[in-house]
């Protein structure tokens, strides 16, 4: 069972997607530029987790 899904995606060399957890809903910001990348929650903008169900 894949526990992520890949709902959204821009770019080649510098990335951005959006990912969801499929048990929680809860939507992640994946970003990568080269050698660096990061994955954490995305949020609102109360800062509360955006949430997809």
């Amino acid at each position: 069972m894949n526990r992520f899904e890949k709902v959204y995606s821009q770019g080649m060399v510098t990335v951005t997607e959006i990912w969801v957890d499929t048990q929680t809903g809860v939507n992640y910001l994946f970003h990568r530029d080269g050698n660096a990348s990061g994955f954490t929650p995305l949020l609102d903008e109360e800062g509360k987790p955006v949430v997809t169900r």
